[in-house]
């Protein structure tokens, strides 16, 4: 039997048509496939990671049009390619970040168009590939914004976030000493990548500056601001990131506590309106390079666990819960992995 050509072909997505607490408003529906625009390719979805950002997406950030899926990151199977596409084909294996902003739907659904992408080689596992993108997307930003370069001491707060753990191996492959602060969870695994590692807490100004031998050159936060006690004088921890420069605000930029940085003269990475999006955007193969150091054993992002798509809500109440320790992900389509 011929196919009815009005016949709209759909997918299962998770998305919301309203802003509010995340379990309130999403819902796993179906909806119609979208269509890849100019400049972007749609994807038989194999995994998708989460993220934090996804729940401020639920609550209303980037609020527009409505409704709206979640899940950025993805990996999955080339199967629809726009206009003005050369570097991937139909079949192709690729990670990137889903177009948020010009979809009904996200990287949480069977098929996902994407705006941002690079190859996944075979010697990488797809659901470690959906782990890397915000991951790396993030940190690359936030180092550039911080011009970390060869020879300097670098520190990343919150080394065991996955952002956090994330810039720590890059900050190493720029050629920069790192120091991170992380709990006992990833320590060890920090240190093995050829990190210093000391814990939170009382005294942490006082460790960061004698495994530093002074003042380091530069400072990431990525802790998140409900994860971090506090023991010093007024300010929250960011006060503290700055007291351990000597005082130099300037040097230090936070990707969590913008709450904070501005009263501290503590940059955000979105001065001028820069996004992480604008490095990748400036080195279209960033994803892929690292995608290739994945492959190679040398770049990873920790994953907690997978979960099947129906489970979403089990994977939304161990990210809420801040002891995710790691990536979760969501698999979509165990199939989808070429």
């Amino acid at each position: 039997m011929a196919a009815d050509p009005a016949r709209t072909e759909t997918m299962r997505t998770l998305r919301f048509h309203q802003y509010g607490e995340p379990g309130d408003v999403l819902r796993l529906e179906t909806a119609p496939l979208p269509a890849p625009a100019a400049d972007r390719i749609r994807v038989r979805v194999h995994a998708c990671g989460l993220n934090p950002a996804d729940w401020a997406l639920c609550r209303g950030l980037f609020a527009s049009e409505l409704p709206r899926g979640i899940g950025l990151d993805v990996s999955g199977i080339v199967d629809a390619v726009g206009e003005g596409v050369t570097d991937v084909a139909v079949g192709d294996r690729v990670l990137g970040s889903a177009d948020y902003g010009g979809c009904a739907s996200a990287g949480a659904s069977d098929h996902a168009v994407l705006q941002r992408w690079g190859l996944v080689p075979q010697a990488l596992d797809m659901v470690e590939a959906a782990a890397l993108p915000m991951a790396i997307e993030t940190a690359v930003h936030y180092l550039n914004c911080l011009d970390v370069q060869r020879g300097q001491t670098l520190l990343v707060n919150g080394g065991g976030t996955v952002i956090g753990f994330a810039a720590v191996q890059i900050g190493l492959l720029r050629g920069a000493r790192v120091i991170a602060t992380a709990g006992e969870t990833f320590a060890d695994r920090l240190r093995a990548l050829g990190a210093s590692v000391t814990p939170y807490g009382e005294g942490m100004v006082e460790r960061v500056r004698a495994l530093a031998g002074g003042a380091p050159d530069l400072v990431f936060d990525t802790a998140p601001v409900n994860l971090k006690p506090h023991h010093g004088s007024g300010g929250g921890v960011l006060a503290d990131l700055v007291a351990i420069t000597g005082g130099d605000a300037g040097r230090v930029i936070t990707c969590v506590d913008f709450a904070s940085a501005g009263a501290l003269g503590v940059r955000t990475g979105f001065e001028g309106g820069g996004a992480p999006a604008a490095d990748v955007v400036e080195r279209p193969d960033v994803l892929g390079d690292y995608a290739r150091l994945a492959a190679e054993g040398r770049f990873s992002v920790p994953i907690a666990r997978a979960f099947a798509l129906e489970d979403w809500r089990e994977a939304m109440g161990i990210s809420l819960s801040g002891r995710a320790q790691g990536k979760l992900v969501l698999l979509i389509d165990p199939s989808a992995a070429g």
